[in-house]
């Protein structure tokens, strides 16, 4: 059993759920307990526990429908359940449902053990990762704090274990070949090369040649022989990007390599072993295309192995704060000099996180850099978010959002000036200390960032 193994307890009952905690901190496992079915679900994405033992009878929601729930979050996840009235129709309609086993009360302490001990063995081990840990360096790339998102990684994990094709879908911005990546190093080719290709980049006429390569002087300009991309990849991953572009007289050939595993270059008669796992990706809706004959129904399947789509932006707006905080810092280093913006203002975050995002990510780090660059201040106010997302400006602004424009705007010029010495800068503002620090409270401005920045500035010239 490993260590790091994470269980969670779920029952009504506060002795037990004590007892059972007990025994299990003695076995090595980490738990964590709770008294109903409700919490349970609470805490399920902050632990992502390897496996969940639940009584089977409780107030409220009751252990298989604390099931049913965990299920629709994420089907890879055992459950144990306990019951002091089990039945043989309860355990048929349990194991039906997808619980992992069923135990009768009283039940061995061994029996307990084994039972998790199998469950963990069987799907925790390497499946319910959390992102940031040390053991989830595999996907470091990808920031989520999202439920959703985590149900997606463990599946790509999952996933990576294997060598089926894997048909990435999501709009665009929302970091497909971000997760191509991740499944990749999660793998057994990890240490070989992910050849990618962006499908509406090469011309249709050239697409076999970039792809299988060709010999010299197979056509006009093939002044020397290429190997192509798919032999490029040999041994590793082959990553087609917005795969629904492909152009349809190609994709007989893509798929005869793909039962074959063998490319013909262009203008050679000899065919060449291959070697490669393939990934695609496409904002496209493939159903459509399928229908109006644009996309090969038996390639469609043939890379459609396992599905997992990217949820976009607006349905993990919790991940935005995350993802700002990352952005700076990736700013930061990308530039060699740091960045003087330390953070974006509460009203800035809120505009953020209730804006649409039609182009996911990618826009989110379109906002963020622009911001960057034309920020005055250590904290990014609304004002700039605004202009970022391009919103219209009220014609006439409300008195109090006009006022409280003032004010940032007024106090962060008394600090760049004061260097963040509050004293001159309240005396300054005609103002009492005490009264000034509210003020720089209420605007979540602080002068410690004003005084570093300057240091920082200071460093730099000398």
């Amino acid at each position: 059993m490993d260590e790091s193994t994470r269980v969670l307890l779920v029952d009504d009952d506060e002795d037990l759920l004590k007892v059972l905690s007990i025994r299990l901190r003695r076995e090595g496992y980490e738990v964590r307990a709770a008294p109903s079915g409700k919490k349970a679900l609470s805490i399920l994405s902050a632990f992502a526990p390897h496996v969940v033992v639940s009584d089977m009878r409780m107030d409220g929601m009751d252990g298989l429908s604390l099931h049913d729930q965990i299920q629709a979050r994420d089907l890879t996840l055992p459950v144990i359940l306990l019951t002091a009235h089990g039945t043989i129709p309860d355990a048929v309609d349990a194991t039906q449902r997808g619980v992992f086993a069923y135990l009768t009360k009283p039940f061995e302490k061994s029996e307990l053990l084994e039972t998790i001990e199998r469950a963990a063995k069987l799907f925790g081990d390497s499946a319910h990762v959390r992102v940031g840990d040390g053991d989830a360096e595999w996907c470091s790339d990808i920031v989520t704090r999202s439920a959703a998102m985590q149900a997606l990684l463990r599946d790509a994990w999952l996933v990576a274990q294997g060598d089926t094709s894997v048909l990435i879908r999501g709009e665009s911005g929302t970091g497909k070949e971000l997760l191509a990546r991740a499944i990749h190093r999660a793998g057994a080719r990890a240490d070989k090369p992910l050849v990618p290709v962006n499908c509406t980049a090469i011309p249709e006429q050239l697409f076999e040649a970039e792809l299988f390569g060709h010999v010299k002087g197979a056509f006009t300009g093939a002044d020397r022989a290429r190997s192509g991309l798919i032999r490029a990849a040999d041994g590793g991953t082959l990553f087609l990007d917005e795969i629904g572009d492909m152009p349809l007289a190609f994709q007989a050939k893509l798929l005869r390599m793909l039962e074959e595993q063998e490319v013909r270059p262009v203008g050679s008669t000899e065919t060449v072993e291959v070697d490669v796992r393939v990934i695609s990706a496409t904002h496209q809706d493939l159903e459509s295309a399928l229908a109006a004959k644009t996309f090969r129904e038996d390639l469609y399947y043939r890379l459609n192995v396992v599905m997992l789509e990217i949820p976009p932006l607006a349905r993990r707006r919790e991940d935005i704060p995350l993802l700002l905080e990352h952005l700076i810092g990736v700013a930061a280093e990308e530039s060699g000099n740091g960045t003087k913006v330390r953070g974006f203002s509460s009203e800035a975050i809120e505009l953020l996180i209730a804006a649409p995002w039609p182009g996911n990510v990618r826009q989110l780090r379109n906002v963020v850099e622009q911001c960057l660059v034309l920020a005055t201040t250590p904290i990014v106010p609304a004002s700039l978010v605004e202009r970022a997302l391009r919103r219209k400006e009220k014609a006439f602004l409300p008195f109090a959002e006009a006022r409280d424009r003032f004010e940032f705007e007024y106090l962060t010029q008394l600090l760049e000036m004061t260097e963040g010495n509050v004293a001159q800068a309240a005396r300054l503002a005609e103002r009492n200390r005490s009264e000034f620090y509210k003020l720089l409270r209420r605007h979540e401005l602080e002068p410690a960032l004003f005084r570093e920045q300057e240091t920082e500035n200071s460093e730099h010239e000398h």
